[in-house]
C-alpha cells in the first residue's frame, strides 16, 4: 500500500487565512476539496469550513487547511497558495496530477 503525500500549503496562503479569520472574528479552516464537475471533469471547492473528524489537517502559522480523505489522492503533491492578480485575489491549487485544466483554474482533468 502506497502512502499518499498531502499537498503543501504556502506561508502566503496560511497568512491570508489568518487575516480572513481575524477580520471575521472566527477561527475557520480552509477546506480544499475535489468534486466531479466543471468544464474539465473535476473542480476544486475552496471555502472556509469547520473541521470534520476524518479530515487531514495541515497546520501552519496557527492556521489550518483541511482535506477530506476522498479528495486527498487528487491533491497529492499539489501546492495550495494565495495569489493577488489584476482580476482579483484567490486561493489557488497548483496540481501536478492534473493532465489539463480550464482557464479559470478551478476545473481540471486527470
Amino acid at each position: 500500500m502506497s502512502l499518499t503525500l498531502p499537498p503543501k500549503v504556502t506561508d502566503r496562503a496560511f497568512e491570508r487565512l489568518i487575516e480572513i479569520n481575524e477580520a471575521s472574528g472566527e477561527n475557520k479552516a480552509l477546506r480544499v476539496a475535489v468534486e466531479g464537475g466543471g468544464c474539465s471533469g473535476f473542480q476544486y471547492e475552496i471555502k472556509l469550513d469547520d473541521r470534520a473528524d476524518d479530515d487531514i489537517i495541515l497546520k501552519g502559522k496557527g492556521a489550518e487547511v483541511v482535506i477530506d480523505p476522498i479528495s486527498l489522492p487528487f491533491l497529492e503533491n499539489a501546492v495550495i497558495d494565495f495569489t493577488e492578480e489584476i482580476i482579483g485575489a484567490r486561493f489557488t491549487v497548483e496540481n501536478p496530477n492534473a493532465s489539463s485544466s480550464c482557464g479559470c483554474g478551478i476545473s481540471f482533468s486527470m
